[in-house]
């Protein structure tokens, strides 16, 4: 029964993360965007409300839950 409950937690976190990663906007900078990019969200510059903000708390929330669930499925294994 447990492990019916994780694996469909599984199934439906799986799902939630993949889409929220593939509705964020890319960085199209290329590498100078990235080293830079790096620096803007390591101080703060990045935008933390509305659409990316909110899909970049749901990625990091399910992602979480997803090696929460995956080392719990683990550790239930016969």
């Amino acid at each position: 029964m447990v492990k019916t409950a994780l694996m469909i937690t599984m199934i439906i976190v799986s799902i939630v993360l993949t889409a929220s990663i593939l509705f964020q906007s890319g960085n199209s900078a290329g590498l100078s965007g990235s080293i830079g990019g790096g620096a803007e969200q390591l101080f703060g510059k990045k935008k933390s409300s509305g659409y990316e903000g909110i899909l970049s708390k749901i990625t990091t929330v399910c992602a979480i839950i997803f090696f929460i669930v995956a080392i719990v499925m683990t550790a239930l294994q016969d």
